[in-house]
């Protein structure tokens, strides 16, 4: 088991006319957030790990005025391969899952929404550092693909929000 402090740094990125076609720039900050993920080994050196954070906050803003704010709820699922021979020092490579949750979906009745969960890959690399038997330190990177369509009542389907993120995190370790 593990927790984390973790920087995510969303792609901010539009696809499919999103920008042209509302005139819309779609933007969630960069911030810092707890994260815990529970990993279970199957073997010495592969592991299922789950991934948890809380909802996030995805501002929404169209010509630099803030239109209002969905949720994100990014739960991952991850099988990991652990290098063993190293001493302290375990690196690991991941891929996984990721099944994103969207609440809030409306926009402060604009008529602007987006569908309610996407799903994507999950890719990680991080490295565990035993201090002991069971208490290690921990540094993680992962890339997570997490898109959803936009879509506005009356016109349909306008574009594709990419939110896709680049998450840096620094933890501590407990092993059971």
């Amino acid at each position: 088991m593990r927790a984390r402090a973790v920087y995510v740094d969303f792609d901010n990125g539009q696809k499919d006319g999103l920008q042209s076609n509302v005139g819309a720039k779609v933007s969630a900050e960069e911030r810092w957030i707890p994260e815990v993920d529970i990993s279970y080994f199957l073997t010495k050196n592969i592991a299922a790990e789950l991934v948890l954070t809380y909802p996030q906050d995805v501002d929404i803003k169209v010509g630099g005025s803030k239109l209002g704010t969905i949720k994100a709820l990014p739960p991952s699922l991850m099988l990991q391969y652990h290098f063993t021979d190293l001493g302290a020092f375990k690196p690991y490579v991941g891929l996984g899952l990721n099944y994103t949750l969207f609440s809030k979906r409306n926009i402060n009745g604009t008529g602007v929404r987006v569908d309610d969960s996407s799903t994507g890959l999950a890719a990680q690399v991080g490295a565990d550092y035993l201090l002991d038997k069971n208490w290690s330190l921990n540094l993680d990177v992962k890339y997570i693909k997490m898109d959803t369509d936009v879509k506005v009542d009356g016109v349909g389907k306008v574009g594709k929000l990419d939110l896709s993120p680049y998450t840096i995190g620094i933890g501590v370790g407990y092993r059971f």
